[in-house]
C-alpha cells in the first residue's frame, strides 16, 4: 500500500507539471478514457471539447464502456476521477460526484431528466441501464447552470441514439449485438440495437436483458463489527450477500426527420427491472418506467440566431417494494421536462445561450411503511450562458433563476396538505488561459440557491429497505453554496492529463443525520434532514505516462531541437496511468464529519495496446474512512486488482470484439463508505466475465 501511495504522489508532482488525458492512435482497441480532444456536449454549447471546456469532465464512449460496464450506472462511472457511488446493491447504486449525491447531481438522458425516484433514497435504482446507452459524460463541479439548481456536484448524462441528428449514408441497416457472462454473480448479459434509414428519415431499435444472482463474496456477509453487535440467534450468511440479485430488461425505438437547417425526432423506451435490496432478506423491488421523448433543432432561423435546440421528455414511473409475496410500498412518480434553448451568434466577441425550462411531476407514496406524503411538483427557469474568447484565454458567465412549488395532499398519515414555494437564484463565472498550445489552465466561480427537495421538507415515517425511519422539516429554508475550482490540463506529449481542485462553501447544508434515537413502533434508528454550515474540499488528477508510442511534440534540450521520436511502431502503445482522488467533508462549526463521505481513493494502471489486441492490469486503492458522522461505523482500507484483455477482429464483414476481464483477483473484502448497508454488504469477490461485441 506504502508503494501504491507514493506513486500516486509521484503522480500529484507530475501532473502539477504536465496535466493528463491521453491522444490515443488509430486502432486502439480500448483506449483510455476522455481523450482531451473528445467533444462534450454536456454543459457548452460552443461544441467545446475536454481540453476546452472550464469544468473538468470526462466521457466514456461505447468501446470504453464495453469494459467498464456493470449493472447500475454507479457502479459503472466509480472509478472515474472525482465518483464513487451509494454501493446500495447490484440493483440500486447512483452516482456520487466529490461527495455529493442525492439531489446534488442531475442525472440526465440526453439532456432532459430521467424523471425517476432514484434521487429519493439510496434503494431505488436508477431508471436506465448501461447495456441500452451509447455513452456518458460527467461534469465535475458546480458551473452547469444549463441544468439547476441541483447540480452543485455535477451532472452525469447518459447519451443513447435514438434520435438520430443526421441522415443515414449507409446503403444497409446498420447495428451491433453482444454478450457476455460473468462468475461473480452467475450474470448473463445480451443486448442489441439496429439503425436504418431512407432519405429524410432515421430509424432506430434497441432492446437489452441482464440477468445476475446473488453475489459472491470472500467471507461473511456482515462485518465483524456487526457480527459483535448481533445478537445470538442472528443468521450469519457467508459466502453470498442474501438478496442481491437483478433482472433487468428494456427496450427503445426511435424515428427522427432530417431536413437541411436541422431535425425532429420522438423516442419511446420502456424498463423494467426487478431486484433484490440486501438489507431485508424478504424485500424487492419492482421497477417500471415507460418513457417518450421528443427532440429537434433548427440551424440559422435567423442572422441573429445560431440555433434554437428543444427537447421534451415525458415519463411515467412506478416502483412497488415487495415483503415476500405482498405488496409493501409503491412509489410513482409521473411528469415531464422541457427545455428551449436559443444560440445567438457573436455579440461584441459574445456566444452564448438563453434558456427555458420547465419540469412538473406527481409523486406518490402508497401502503403501510409510505414515509412521504403525495407531492405535486413543479419548477420553471430561465437561464443564460455566454462565452468569448480573447487570444489565449476565454471567459465565460452565466446565471439562472429558479421558481419551485411543492403541494401536498389531504392525507389521514400525514395531516392536512402543506405547500412551499422558493425562489433561487444562481451565477457562475470562469476563465480558462492557454499559456501554450497543450496546456490550459481553468478558474471557476460560482454561488448557488438549492430549494429543499419534497424528500427533505416532508417526509416522516420508516423506510425498510435503508433500514432508516426519515423525518423532514417543512420549515427548512434555501441551501446556499459558494464554489471554486481550479484545473490544470496538458493534452499531448509524453506526460499527458488533467488536475483539478475544489473548494464548495455551503450554508444551510440540509444532511441526513442519525439522531441517535429509535422510533418505538418500527424499532428503526431515526434519521432527519437538518441543516448545517459545511465545508466540502478535494482533488482529482489523472496522469498518463506514454511509455510506448509515437508523441509529436517539439522539444529543446539545448544542445539540439526536434521531437520526440516514436519508440514503437505507430499501432503500439503502453501507457502508466495513475489516478486518485480526495474529498473532506465537515461541520464548519462543530468540525465533525458529513455522513457518507468517500475516502481517499488512488489506482495504478498498465495499459498494452498493439493493433487490435489490448490488454491492461489495474490496482485500485480506497484508504480507511474514520472521518465520520455521529453513530457511523468506520470503514476499512481494501486493495482491489483488476485485469483485462481484448481483441477485434473482423470476419466477413464483421467487426467483432472479444474480451476478458478479471475483478477483484485477490479476493478482497471490500465495503464503501457510502453506503447505506456498508455493514451487512461488501462488493463482489473474485470474479471473470468473458463477452462479445459484433458490429455489422
Amino acid at each position: 500500500m506504502k508503494q501504491l501511495l507514493t506513486i500516486t504522489a509521484a503522480s500529484v508532482i507530475a501532473t502539477s507539471v504536465s496535466g493528463l488525458q491521453a491522444q490515443q492512435e488509430q486502432g486502439d482497441a480500448f483506449p483510455p478514457i476522455s481523450t482531451l480532444d473528445t467533444l462534450v456536449v454536456t454543459a457548452n454549447r460552443a461544441d467545446q471539447t475536454l481540453f476546452e471546456q472550464i469544468q473538468p469532465a470526462s466521457v466514456l464512449t461505447e468501446d470504453q464502456l464495453l469494459l467498464r460496464i456493470e449493472p447500475t450506472l454507479g457502479e459503472t462511472l466509480n472509478r472515474l476521477p472525482g465518483v464513487s457511488s451509494t454501493g446500495y446493491a447490484p440493483g440500486a447504486s447512483r452516482p456520487i460526484l466529490r461527495g455529493l449525491g442525492d439531489d446534488r447531481i442531475r442525472i440526465l438522458q440526453n439532456g432532459t431528466s430521467l424523471l425517476d425516484v432514484s434521487n429519493v433514497s439510496a434503494d431505488h435504482a436508477v431508471s436506465t441501464d448501461p447495456l441500452s446507452i451509447s455513452s456518458v459524460e460527467v461534469v465535475r463541479g458546480p458551473a452547469t447552470l444549463l441544468y439547476g439548481p441541483n447540480t452543485i456536484g455535477g451532472v452525469a448524462n447518459v447519451i443513447d441514439n435514438r434520435i438520430a441528428e443526421e441522415r443515414f449514408t449507409g446503403t444497409y441497416p446498420t447495428g451491433a449485438f453482444a454478450v457476455s457472462g460473468g462468475t461473480a454473480d452467475n450474470s448473463l448479459s445480451e443486448g442489441a440495437a439496429i439503425t436504418w434509414g431512407q432519405g429524410p428519415l432515421v430509424f432506430h431499435l434497441d432492446a437489452f436483458h441482464r440477468n445476475t444472482e446473488d453475489i459472491e463474496i470472500p467471507g461473511f456477509a456482515r462485518s465483524d463489527r456487526q457480527r459483535a453487535l448481533d445478537a445470538p440467534d442472528e443468521p450469519q450468511p457467508f459466502g453470498t450477500v442474501p438478496n442481491s440479485f437483478s433482472n433487468s430488461e428494456g427496450i427503445g425505438f426511435g424515428t427522427s426527420y432530417i431536413f437541411e437547417k436541422g431535425f425532429l425526432g420522438f423516442s419511446y423506451s420502456g424498463l423494467d427491472s426487478d431486484y433484490g435490496t440486501v438489507g431485508e432478506p424478504d424485500v424487492t423491488i419492482g421497477l417500471e418506467q415507460r418513457r417518450w421523448d421528443m427532440r429537434g433543432a433548427i440551424d440559422e432561423p435567423t442572422d441573429f440566431l445560431r440555433r434554437i435546440n428543444f427537447s421534451l421528455g415525458y415519463s411515467d414511473y412506478t416502483h412497488t417494494e415487495f415483503e415476500g409475496p405482498a405488496i409493501g410500498t409503491v412509489f410513482e412518480i409521473e411528469g415531464f421536462n422541457g427545455r428551449l434553448e436559443f444560440l445567438h451568434n457573436p455579440i461584441a466577441g459574445f456566444e452564448g445561450t438563453v434558456g427555458y425550462e420547465i419540469q412538473s411531476s406527481d409523486f406518490s407514496a402508497l401502503g403501510a411503511e409510505a414515509f412521504l406524503p403525495p407531492v405535486a411538483n413543479s419548477t420553471n427557469s430561465l437561464f443564460f450562458f455566454e462565452d468569448k474568447e480573447l487570444g489565449k484565454t476565454r471567459f465565460q458567465f452565466g446565471a439562472r433563476y429558479d421558481h419551485q412549488d411543492n403541494e401536498t395532499s389531504d392525507n389521514e398519515n400525514f395531516g392536512p396538505s402543506l405547500s412551499r414555494d422558493f425562489d433561487a437564484f444562481s451565477a457562475s463565472a470562469g476563465i480558462i488561459y492557454n499559456p501554450t498550445e497543450n496546456y490550459a489552465v481553468s478558474l471557476s466561480l460560482a454561488y448557488t440557491q438549492r430549494p429543499p427537495t419534497y424528500v427533505e421538507l416532508f417526509a416522516n415515517g420508516p423506510h425498510v429497505a435503508t433500514s432508516t425511519f426519515e423525518v423532514g422539516d417543512p420549515n427548512l429554508g434555501k441551501e446556499e453554496a459558494f464554489s471554486i475550482d481550479l484545473s490544470l490540463r496538458k493534452k499531448s506529449g509524453r506526460v499527458t492529463g488533467s488536475a483539478s481542485a475544489f473548494y464548495n462553501r455551503f450554508n444551510d447544508y440540509i444532511s441526513l443525520n442519525n439522531t441517535g434515537a429509535i422510533d418505538p413502533d418500527d424499532d428503526l434508528p431515526i434519521f432527519a434532514y437538518q441543516p448545517i454550515n459545511a465545508d466540502f474540499y478535494g482533488f482529482e488528477l489523472e496522469t498518463i505516462f506514454h511509455l510506448l508510442g509515437a508523441v509529436e511534440e517539439p522539444i529543446n534540450t539545448g544542445a539540439k531541437s526536434g521531437t520526440i521520436p516514436a519508440s514503437a511502431g505507430s499501432d503500439t502503445r503502453l501507457d502508466l496511468i495513475l489516478r486518485a482522488d480526495y474529498v473532506h467533508a465537515e461541520n464548519r462549526n462543530t468540525g465533525e464529519a458529513v455522513p457518507r463521505i468517500p475516502p481517499f481513493r488512488s489506482s495504478v494502471a498498465l495499459e498494452y495496446g498493439k493493433g487490435s489486441f489490448t490488454a491492461s492490469i489495474e490496482g485500485q486503492y480506497a484508504a480507511k474512512q474514520d472521518h465520520n458522522a455521529d453513530f457511523e461505523i468506520p470503514t476499512d482500507s481494501y486493495f482491489l486488482l483488476g485485469a483485462s484483455v481484448s481483441y477485434k477482429t473482423s470476419l466477413a464483414g464483421l467487426e467483432s470484439t472479444f474480451y476478458i476481464k478479471g475483478v477483484n483477483l485477490t479476493d478482497e473484502e471490500a465495503r464503501l463508505s457510502t453506503s447505506f448497508l456498508k455493514e451487512v454488504a461488501p462488493l463482489a469477490g473474485r470474479g471473470v466475465v468473458v463477452g462479445l461485441r459484433t458490429e455489422f
